[in-house]
């Protein structure tokens, strides 16, 4: 009976620390959902929700460090991603052609994740170049933009108004109709 009392204990306990994890995580994660990118009213409770994006600092090809706050008063589409990268390698030709389509109006950072040993500024400038992506990609050779931003899952996109906030964070690949939802979040209404 005893080891019964036990058992129902250590139940109860793990439902609590699951209860708790997943609190803390939707708590920590909770900007945007990607499937909320869509409709006009979940947009209007985003906004409410925007948080300031914190700045950081990357590095061009050429080694010219390029900060967020760079772009101040534009709207910004930041991506986090990896060359080996699965995922990351099937959303970039709809990156390609929304930046070929709207560059001159979105700011798009392209933030590959340069660890220095299974992701290199060599390898992932590679890859660039091999497919022919004209869109502009910066190094997180210190990982902290990556870390401000909690993107630990790859790839993982922001959506910034030119008001410098967060307006919606999709993780993982999205497609063509998610990307137009984020920038038209983010995109100033004429």
């Amino acid at each position: 009976m005893n080891s019964r009392k036990n058992f129902i204990a250590l139940l109860l306990l793990m439902a609590l620390l699951l209860g708790g994890a997943y609190l803390l995580y939707r708590q920590l994660t909770g900007i945007v959902d990607p499937q909320q990118l869509a409709s006009e009213q979940e947009q209007q409770e985003q906004q409410a929700q925007s948080v300031p994006a914190p700045d950081f600092t990357v590095y061009s090809a050429g080694g010219e460090p390029v900060q967020l706050s760079d772009f101040e008063g534009k709207p910004v589409v930041l991506n986090f991603w990896a060359s080996w990268c699965g995922p990351c390698q099937s959303e970039m030709p709809e990156f390609e052609e929304v930046y070929l389509q709207l560059g001159d109006q979105v700011q798009f950072l392209m933030i590959n994740v340069t660890d220095g040993s299974r992701e290199t500024q060599e390898s992932a400038g590679g890859f660039i170049a091999r497919q022919g992506y004209s869109f502009p990609v910066y190094y997180d050779t210190s990982l902290s933009a990556a870390s401000a931003y909690g993107a630990y899952a790859l790839p993982t996109t922001y959506f910034i108004d030119r008001e410098g906030f967060a307006v919606a964070k999709a993780t993982g690949a999205i497609d063509s109709d998610t990307l137009a939802a984020g920038i038209e979040m983010i995109l100033p209404e004429d």
